[in-house]
C-alpha cells in the first residue's frame, strides 16, 4: 500500500514537471486574453500614427507612434514594452503620462499579440524589440541618446535584453521579475523550476551588461511580481540608478499617486533628457 501511494505521488510529481516543461509557453504568454483594440490614443485626445513593423524573421507587428508635438519639440522617445497579457490598447494611461512629460512614444504588440502576426516566444520578443529599435532610430530618426526603453512586467525582460545590446539614454523596469525561473521557483517551491525553465527573461543577468541610467519601479503590494524582485534588480545594477516605490497592485501601481509618479519619473529623466 505504501509503495502504491508513493508511486502515485511520484507520477503526479513527474506529471507536473512535464506540464511545466512542455506548457510553460502558455503559462508565460497570455495573448488571447484580449486581442481586440477597444480604444486608441484618439480616445484620450492624442494624435497617433499606426505602425507596421517587420521583424528580421518576417513577422508583422502592429504598433503606434504617439508624437509629442513635432520630433524637434519632443524631449525624447519612449519605446514601450508591455506585459504578458492584453495589448497596446490597454496602455493608454502610460501614453498620456509620457505625452504630458514632452515624450513621444513608440509602442507595439509582440508577435501573437493584438493584431501582430505569429506566436510569442522569448527569442521572438527579442527580435520584435530589435525591430522597434530600428524603426525608432532609422525611420523616426531618434538618436540612441534620446531613447528611453520602458519595460512593464515581462516587458522589462525584453527591454533589459535590448538595453544590453544598444546604448539608450535610460532604462525603466516597472514591476519586473528578476527572471522567469526565479519567479517560478517561488510559485512552485517543490519543483526544480530552474532546471525545467527554458523561458528565462533573465533581467538580473542582463544588468551586468547595462551601463545606462536605470529606474526600477515596484510596489510592496504587487500581487503578481513580489516587491523583492524589484529590490534585487536595483541592488544588482550599477549606478546611476534610482528606485521608485509606488502604491497599488501589479497592474495599477502608476495610477495611485499619479502626480508623484510623474514628478519622480521626470526627475529621473532630467539629467539625460532635460
Amino acid at each position: 500500500m505504501f509503495w502504491s501511494a508513493l508511486q502515485i505521488v511520484l507520477l503526479i510529481y513527474l506529471g507536473l514537471m512535464a506540464l511545466i516543461y512542455f506548457r510553460q509557453g502558455s503559462m508565460v504568454f497570455l495573448p488571447e486574453i484580449d486581442r481586440d483594440y477597444r480604444a486608441s490614443p484618439t480616445d484620450i485626445g492624442l494624435p497617433f500614427t499606426p505602425l507596421k513593423l517587420t521583424t528580421a524573421d518576417g513577422e508583422n507587428l502592429d504598433g503606434w507612434f504617439v508624437p509629442a508635438g513635432t520630433k524637434r519639440e519632443a524631449r525624447g522617445l519612449v519605446v514601450f514594452f508591455h506585459g504578458n497579457a492584453g495589448n497596446i490598447a490597454h496602455r493608454l494611461d502610460y501614453l498620456r503620462m509620457f505625452h504630458d512629460l514632452g515624450l513621444a512614444t513608440l509602442i507595439m504588440d509582440y508577435r501573437g499579440y493584438g493584431k501582430s502576426s505569429g506566436s510569442p516566444s522569448e527569442q521572438g520578443t527579442y527580435r520584435d524589440a530589435e525591430a522597434a529599435w530600428l524603426h525608432a532610430t532609422q525611420v523616426l530618426g531618434f538618436p540612441a541618446g534620446r531613447i528611453v526603453l520602458f519595460g512593464e512586467s515581462l516587458g522589462g525582460g525584453v527591454a533589459a535584453q535590448l538595453a544590453a545590446k544598444t546604448h539608450p539614454a535610460a532604462l525603466v523596469l516597472a514591476s519586473t521579475f528578476t527572471s522567469v525561473p526565479d519567479l517560478g521557483a517561488e510559485l512552485y517551491p517543490l519543483l526544480p523550476i530552474h532546471w525545467l525553465a527554458h523561458i528565462r527573461y533573465d533581467s538580473l543577468a542582463r544588468l551586468e551588461e547595462i551601463a545606462c541610467p536605470l529606474l526600477v519601479i515596484h510596489s510592496r503590494n504587487d500581487d503578481i511580481i513580489p516587491y523583492t524582485h524589484g529590490r534585487r534588480l536595483f541592488e544588482a545594477a550599477r549606478p546611476p540608478k534610482q528606485f521608485l516605490e509606488v502604491e497599488g497592485g501589479h497592474n495599477d501601481g502608476f495610477v495611485f499617486g499619479r502626480e508623484d509618479w510623474i514628478r519622480q519619473f521626470d526627475g529621473f529623466l532630467q539629467p539625460v533628457l532635460p
